[in-house]
């Protein structure tokens, strides 16, 4: 069997605030095969863009730091690299499609201008007229209409879905071997979204690459994903292949959040299921299990020890002692 792709092993991300430091990522481990699209989902404050952040070596300085871990490409740990070679990786062979994409573009910016910096600056030797045909064929490819004229308007100028896209095509220009894609639909119509999946796919198959998904949207991640991550708390707490976290979540968290996904045989008007409480700070992680206070199956170990992500069948790997004793049974 073949390398994977991007190796992340025991990764731990602090950031120092005002209050003390605060880890926000707690031994993170997984891995990236090359053509595949892993999905890392959670609510907010669980780690998940920090997770990508850490990865592109992008935390915020100084405060955000990585304290432990290795994040493997190419056999190379990109903690350690020095920063002209990660400047190398970053854009070139590994892309990020960014949240918010009228706060990623530069609004004061054309968007030609922003395609073209980005095959500047990797790639140095290109003349403008060249680098204009590939802004061009790029707009074209994620289903831009009148790519020629887009190159001269604003972001102001286009709508979210088509901002998107531009978004999609600079982190595309390189021909990246690995794309993030840090919710990329959020604040789109339904519509728009299933647009911007489908492209995905589609330069996805065409492309060859490997695709990290962050979303808190457990539907987008049915449609586009080969395996999951979901995080609680900075941790990882379930792992899975697609079908086994649908046919059979682990983790009481996930099966909360598959809860709370409306289904067309539920009947009309009927309250949708909620995991109450919310997801604590990064200074009041309770002892024990993190999800212990918002868990319905809580038991008085959970309150005392940390459960430990073991592996089962298929691969499933869960963090949670009430898996492990229904498993053993």
């Amino acid at each position: 069997m073949s390398e994977p792709l991007l190796q992340v092993k025991h990764l731990a991300t602090e950031f120092q605030t005002e209050q003390g430091l605060a880890r926000a990522l707690d031994d993170i481990s997984f891995e990236v095969n090359a053509g595949e699209t892993l999905g890392i989902v959670g609510e907010s404050g669980c780690g998940k863009s920090v997770t990508s952040l850490s990865i592109m070596r992008l935390l915020p300085k100084p405060a955000g730091n990585i304290v432990q871990g290795e994040v493997i490409f190419d056999g190379q740990d990109l903690v350690q690299l020095p920063a002209d070679d990660m400047h190398n990786i970053r854009g070139n062979r590994i892309a990020m499609i960014f949240q918010e994409p009228m706060t990623a573009l530069n609004p004061v910016y054309r968007i030609g201008r922003q395609l073209g910096e980005t095959l500047a600056l990797h790639n140095p030797k290109m003349s403008k007229s060249d680098i204009r045909d590939a802004s061009i064929r790029m707009l074209e490819r994620v289903g831009i209409p009148a790519p020629e004229r887009r190159l001269k308007e604003y972001p102001h100028q286009l709508s979210g879905g088509m901002r998107q896209r531009v978004m999609i095509a600079i982190a595309l220009l390189c021909n990246p071997e690995i794309l993030i894609a840090d919710e990329p639909t959020t604040a789109l119509d339904v519509t728009i979204q299933a647009q911007i999946l489908q492209l995905l796919k589609d330069l996805q198959q065409e492309t060859g690459m490997a695709i990290i998904f962050i979303t808190h949207d457990l539907g987008v991640i049915a449609e586009l994903c080969d395996r999951v991550l979901v995080m609680y708390g900075g941790r990882i707490i379930e792992q899975a292949d697609i079908n086994t976290l649908f046919d059979k979540p682990g983790h009481p968290y996930t099966r909360g959040l598959l809860k709370a996904i409306p289904r067309l045989d539920q009947p009309p008007k009927e309250e949708l299921s909620t995991i109450r409480g919310m997801v604590p700070s990064l200074f009041d992680f309770p002892p024990g299990c993190r999800f212990q206070n918002r868990c319905d199956f809580v038991q008085e170990r959970c309150r005392q020890e940390t459960p430990e992500l073991e592996t089962y069948n298929d691969g499933q790997q869960v963090r949670c002692f009430r898996f492990r004793e229904l498993v053993n049974e």
